[in-house]
């Protein structure tokens, strides 16, 4: 290695030891195969950004090359540094330099390839020919304590009476289980299926099972969502969990919505064309925040109209059990659009559904 690097040379000696790097500088992250997973540049919790850790060491598909699917940015191991100095390209290659004269040798990839990529899309697809409809088990249980019964014959969910559970880094030692599962099901805007959320249950219905992380999706995720379908074209309601979108479609039953599954993905959601009007139902987290003001953003530049629909408490699933629809309804209205509140709130289907 020369005396004075330069930056290209010292971005490929960080590729070529991108798992050392994660680990010491992403390190609230984890491996998920071919990827390192974290929450952004800075090493925050969470699963947006992703680091390849195999390919190449130039071109496409190179490793040390990382997105965020988040903000969309993108960049290579010393843009991390970069941008973890706060910007200064001088504290990065200072670090950099550093990092790659430690004494301990680097930590390399694995002495055997890894096997070759499954297609998730394909096994997301291949999952999703066991579920079966709601009605009768235990994902009805579920729905209904939170207060969606409506939800039930959606054609997005289905029931899966006994779904893998695997164990990842991060979870207790232990074999592998099997709980019922809540299906959803993601397509793009063609209605093509790219990938299948799972909510693990516990085995009465009543909650969700207890587990680590009691929610996955398998498949292709980034831009799409769990889609429910309304009866107007020009409007949208977004949002990031199937229980926020269906607690508001209770209410505007006649409007399509689409759950993204996270804040990252909301912000990356693919919008449909010739939509008009975009409302987003944020949760009132800093993700969910994060999420709605990218995507608003995003669809603003696009000419289209946004509204923020804000719950009063966390979510609106929230709302939804501790309200009931009549008065989730009415405190919807007013942040409504005058004309989609007339044309699309019904407040009397909500306040039937109580006495009924």
């Amino acid at each position: 290695m020369p005396t004075h690097p330069t930056a290209a040379d010292l971005s490929r000696q960080l590729a070529d030891n991108v798992e050392a790097f994660c680990r010491r500088y992403l390190s609230n992250g984890h491996r998920k195969g071919r990827w390192w997973c974290v929450g952004d540049v800075h090493n925050t919790q969470g699963e947006s950004l992703y680091v390849r850790l195999t390919g190449p060491s130039s071109g496409k598909g190179a490793r040390g090359k990382w997105t965020d699917a988040a903000t969309g940015e993108h960049g290579d191991l010393l843009d991390v540094l970069r941008i973890q100095h706060s910007e200064s390209w001088r504290g990065a290659l200072e670090e950099a330099r550093g990092f790659l004269s430690l004494p301990q040798p680097p930590v390399s990839e694995r002495a055997r390839p890894l096997p070759e990529a499954r297609d998730t899309t394909d096994s997301a697809r291949r999952m999703l020919r066991y579920g079966r409809p709601i009605a009768g088990t235990v994902a009805e249980a579920y729905l209904r304590s939170r207060g969606l019964e409506h939800a039930v014959t959606q054609p997005a969910l289905r029931f899966h009476p006994r779904c893998l559970y695997r164990l990842c880094r991060k979870d207790p030692a232990g074999p592998d289980t099997y709980h019922p599962a809540l299906l959803a099901t993601v397509t793009d805007l063609s209605g093509a299926v790219m990938a299948v959320s799972r909510t693990w249950l516990a085995a009465d219905g009543r909650d969700k099972a207890a587990l680590r992380n009691p929610r996955r999706a398998l498949g292709n995720q980034l831009g799409h969502g769990v889609r429910f379908p309304g009866a107007v074209s020009d409007l949208m309601v977004a949002g990031e969990g199937v229980e926020t979108v269906q607690s508001v479609q209770r209410v505007l039953p006649g409007v399509p919505h689409v759950a993204a599954l996270s804040g990252a993905h909301l912000a990356a959601l693919i919008l449909p064309p010739g939509l008009r009007h975009l409302y987003i139902a944020r949760d009132a987290d800093p993700a969910g925040e994060r999420g709605a003001a990218i995507l608003r953003r995003r669809a603003e530049a696009e000419g289209i109209l946004v509204t923020d629909l804000d719950p009063r408490e966390d979510d609106f699933n929230t709302d939804l059990r501790h309200l009931g629809p009549q008065d989730l309804a009415l405190h919807l209205a007013p942040q409504l659009d005058p004309n989609d509140a007339v044309a699309h709130l019904r407040f009397e289907e909500a306040a039937e559904s109580i006495t009924a």
